[in-house]
């Protein structure tokens, strides 16, 4: 029997301190060019001066269960691989950017070379058992991924014990990151 597997990401902003090690390790892990990026950190202030709280998120693509990037490449170098990881075939890809404009979270950058590129939880690593270099580098335990339909994975038991919300829930794209609350 084929186990349903499904990738996640589940990122506890209570622990992020912004220090940006896991955006370095993706740049180095996968020879992303300077300049570019497929996870960066964001951060959000809340609240009215003298009483302020500032949140830190590290972004990257959604891989979204419903992906508009996929359903719009007029060459199906979008696509959806193992565990619900949204790809970039580098070789079918034209660089057009139809999937650039579909995407609602920002999450793809045109390589200089000339194809779309974007975070692929590290596939390279994830099929031979390793975690995504952003998550084994993250030096406050702010990352956490994993099978989410294994019902004995770390990001499984997180879902079901804390309070998250997911980006732009409300466009139906299903995103696959998680912030906890």
């Amino acid at each position: 029997m084929l186990k349903n597997v499904r990738y996640v990401m589940v990122i506890d902003t209570k622990k992020c301190v912004g220090c940006a090690a896991c955006v370095f390790a993706c740049q180095q892990e996968n020879d992303v060019p300077v300049g570019y990026a497929r996870d960066w950190i964001e951060q959000e202030v809340r609240g009215t001066f003298p009483v302020l709280s500032m949140e830190n998120r590290s972004q990257r693509c959604q891989h979204c269960d419903r992906p508009p990037c996929v359903y719009v490449c007029p060459t199906g170098a979008s696509h959806i691989g193992t565990g619900g990881i949204t790809l970039v075939d580098r070789d079918k890809c034209t660089g057009c950017k139809v999937c650039i404009a579909a995407c609602p979270y920002d999450a793809r950058y045109l390589h200089p070379v000339g194809y779309v590129d974007k975070c692929t939880f590290c596939e390279h690593r994830t099929t031979v058992g390793l975690k995504p270099a952003c998550v084994s580098i993250c030096p406050t335990n702010t990352l956490h991924f994993g099978d989410v339909n294994d019902p004995n994975s770390e990001v499984r038991h997180l879902l079901e014990t804390r309070k998250y919300r997911k980006q732009k829930a409300h466009l139906g794209t299903e995103p696959q990151l998680f912030w906890l609350e």
